[in-house]
């Protein structure tokens, strides 16, 4: 399983944020879109585990979608740059 398919997971299990930074943590310092698509990603994940955790069901599912949104963004982001 590649990085991005295991942060899909974490997105539909609104995993652990740590595990996320790390998966991360080498696309960091490509270059600065790159790096701010990470940080606007892990912003975006942090919110929805803050939601799950909190019980708010009703922005559970646009807040997934966002993140997935991020990620797919980043994905884009990160096979341009390689």
């Amino acid at each position: 399983m590649d990085s991005f398919q295991r942060l899909e997971v974490l997105i539909d299990s609104a995993g652990d944020g740590e595990e996320a930074n790390t998966l991360l943590r080498r696309f960091k310092g490509r270059s600065q879109t790159v790096t701010a698509a990470v940080e606007e990603f892990m912003l975006d994940f942090m919110t929805l585990v803050f939601v799950i955790e909190a019980g708010e069901d009703d922005f559970e599912k646009p807040i997934r979608k966002l993140a997935r949104s991020r990620l797919s963004n980043l994905k884009q982001l990160v096979n341009v740059a390689a």
